[in-house]
């Protein structure tokens, strides 16, 4: 899962068993984080910095790593936990369900990824 709208954001494959979390992008574009690197963007500055501190960190921000990407392959089975009752009625499935990540075409510069459910009906990720 990582096409095109995800190229200017650093990213990596996935591992097996790894839990991911959807996560939007600073580019806009939807796809699949670490919950700890997700963490670890959001660690807040420590509380206790004086007034002058704080002014340069206005100025000079303190700079963090971006959160990565995680990159599926075509063919990839996955557990979706917690689809949203509007997409269990729309494609016939439960909360939890396994799926096979797929790509719908081969187009550059277009949105490709999905996931197919065991019913067979797929669902665009973008």
């Amino acid at each position: 899962m990582c096409d095109y709208s995800l190229m200017a954001v650093p990213n990596r494959l996935a591992h097996e068993g790894e839990e991911l979390v959807a996560h939007r992008f600073p580019t806009g574009s939807l796809g699949l984080a670490s919950p700890n690197d997700l963490k670890r963007a959001a660690c807040p500055p420590p509380a206790h910095k004086t007034f002058w501190n704080r002014l340069a960190d206005f100025f000079n921000p303190p700079k963090t790593d971006p959160v990565c990407a995680v990159c599926i392959p075509p063919g990839a089975r996955l557990e979706l936990q917690g689809l949203p009752v509007r997409l269990q009625h729309e494609f016939g499935v439960g909360a939890d369900e396994i799926v096979t990540f797929t790509q719908i075409s081969a187009a550059v510069n277009s949105y490709r990824d999905a996931v197919r459910f065991s019913n067979g009906r797929e669902l665009r990720l973008q």
